[in-house]
C-alpha cells in the first residue's frame, strides 16, 4: 500500500479534479490541487448527469450525490421532436433508475461545484495557477507555473480539460478536433414552458439540433447546435468571432425554441466550437497521468463527459490506495480505462454523426 506521505499534484479544478482531491485527502494523501483560474469555477450552464456519475458520487457518500440530486431535477422522460415540434418518440427513464439504483438528473453545473468545494479544504486548492511546463525524472515531477511558483511531488495528474497542458506532456501530438458544430447554451431564468422531468430534444436535421429542459428554480437550460464548417482563421479556436446565431439557421427551430432562446438575456448564453480528441494510446508519462476531458473529451452524444471524469477519479483512488506503488498503480489503471473510455470516445463520435448530418466528420483512428 503507498504511503499518505505520497505528495500528488492535481493540475485543472474542474469536477473531475475536485472529486478527486476529495477522494484522494479523504485516504490521508498529501493533495495539493492547481487551478489557473482567480477563483473556484462555478459558472457554467445545465448538466445531464446521467445514473453513472451519481454512483460514482455516493461512492465517496451518499450524502454528496443526494444533494446533486436534490439540487436539480430526476429525468423522467426523454422525449425526442422532429423540428416542427411533433414528438416522434419518448422514452421512460424509468427502467435505467431501476437497474442502477439512480436517477438521471439535470441540474445546474454551479450547484454540482459548490458541492464539491463545500467538501475541500480551501488551503489545498491554488488559485491563479497557470501551468507552464513539466518535468519528470528520478520518480519526482516539476511542474512550473506561469506566476513564478513551482511544486514538486511524486505524482502529477492533469484534469485540465479539453486544452490540457498537461495532456502536451503525455502525447504532444493530440489535439482537439472539430466535431462540427458551433454550440450555443443559455439558462432562461423564467421557464414557463419546459415541464418538470422531461428533457426535450429537437432531432438533428437540416444542419440543426436543440435540446431543453427545466432544472429547477423556475429555470430553463437550452443548447442549439449548428452544422458550419471552420474557417481557415478560426480553426482551433474556441469559439467563432462571430458569436450571433445566424437568422437562417434559427428559423428553422419551433416555435418554443425560438421563443426561449429570444427570452434569455445575452449574459446568459454562451456560444462555443465544439471539439472531442482521437483516443489516446497512452494517459501515462513517467510519473504523469491525465483524468476527465484532458484524456478523452467526447461529444456530449450520450451525456458521458461529466460522468466518466467521476468514474476516472474514483478508479484511480482506489487503485492508488491498493497498489504497492505509485508506477503499479498508473499502469494498472492505464490498462483498465483505455479500453472503456476509447469506446465511450468512439460510440459518442458516431452518435453525433448520425440523423440529419450534412456531411460526415472523421472518422475516430
Amino acid at each position: 500500500m503507498l504511503s499518505t506521505q505520497t505528495r500528488i499534484g492535481i493540475v485543472g479544478g474542474g469536477t473531475t479534479g475536485l472529486y478527486l482531491t476529495i477522494l484522494l485527502k479523504s485516504r490521508g494523501f498529501d493533495v495539493s490541487l492547481f487551478e489557473r483560474a482567480p477563483k473556484p469555477r462555478v459558472d457554467g450552464c445545465g448538466i445531464l448527469m446521467i445514473a453513472s456519475g451519481l454512483q460514482a458520487l455516493s461512492l465517496y457518500d451518499t450524502e454528496l450525490s443526494n444533494e446533486i440530486i436534490q439540487a436539480g431535477i430526476k429525468v423522467s422522460r426523454y422525449e425526442f421532436c422532429n423540428l416542427k415540434g411533433d414528438i416522434a418518440f419518448s422514452n421512460s427513464a424509468a427502467e435505467t433508475e431501476a437497474a442502477t439504483g439512480f436517477p438521471a438528473v439535470v441540474v445546474h453545473r454551479e450547484d454540482i461545484a459548490k458541492a464539491l468545494l463545500r467538501r475541500i479544504n480551501l488551503e489545498n486548492l491554488y488559485f491563479d495557477h497557470s501551468l507552464e511546463s513539466v518535468e519528470s525524472n528520478n520518480d519526482k515531477v516539476t511542474a512550473k507555473f506561469r506566476n513564478g511558483q513551482s511544486w514538486e511531488g511524486d505524482l502529477l495528474i492533469g484534469t485540465d480539460g479539453l486544452n490540457s497542458k498537461v495532456r502536451s506532456f503525455v502525447e504532444p501530438e493530440i489535439q482537439p478536433s472539430y466535431l462540427g458544430d458551433i454550440v450555443w447554451r443559455g439558462i432562461m431564468p423564467n421557464n414557463h414552458t419546459f415541464s418538470e422531468g422531461d428533457f426535450v430534444v429537437y432531432m438533428r436535421a437540416h444542419g440543426v439540433y436543440a435540446n431543453a429542459f427545466n432544472i429547477g428554480q423556475n429555470r430553463c437550460h437550452w443548447g442549439f447546435f449548428i452544422e458550419r464548417e471552420q474557417a481557415e482563421d478560426e480553426k482551433g479556436l474556441p469559439a467563432p468571432q462571430n458569436t450571433q446565431i445566424p437568422p437562417e439557421e434559427f428559423a428553422k427551430l419551433p416555435d418554443v425554441m425560438r421563443q426561449t432562446i429570444e427570452m434569455t438575456p445575452q449574459e446568459n448564453i454562451v456560444c462555443r466550437y465544439s471539439y472531442d480528441i482521437n483516443p489516446m494510446q497512452r494517459i501515462v508519462a513517467d510519473r504523469v497521468i491525465i483524468l476527465g476531458d484532458a484524456a478523452h473529451a467526447k461529444s456530449p452524444s450520450r451525456a458521458q463527459g461529466m460522468s466518466s471524469g467521476l468514474e476516472d477519479a474514483v478508479v484511480f483512488a482506489n487503485y492508488l490506495t491498493s497498489s504497492a506503488t505509485v508506477d503499479e498503480a498508473l499502469a494498472t489503471f492505464e490498462k483498465e480505462r483505455l479500453p472503456i473510455i476509447h469506446e465511450l470516445q468512439l460510440t459518442s463520435r458516431e452518435m453525433s454523426q448520425k440523423t440529419g448530418r450534412t456531411k460526415k466528420l472523421q472518422t475516430v483512428k
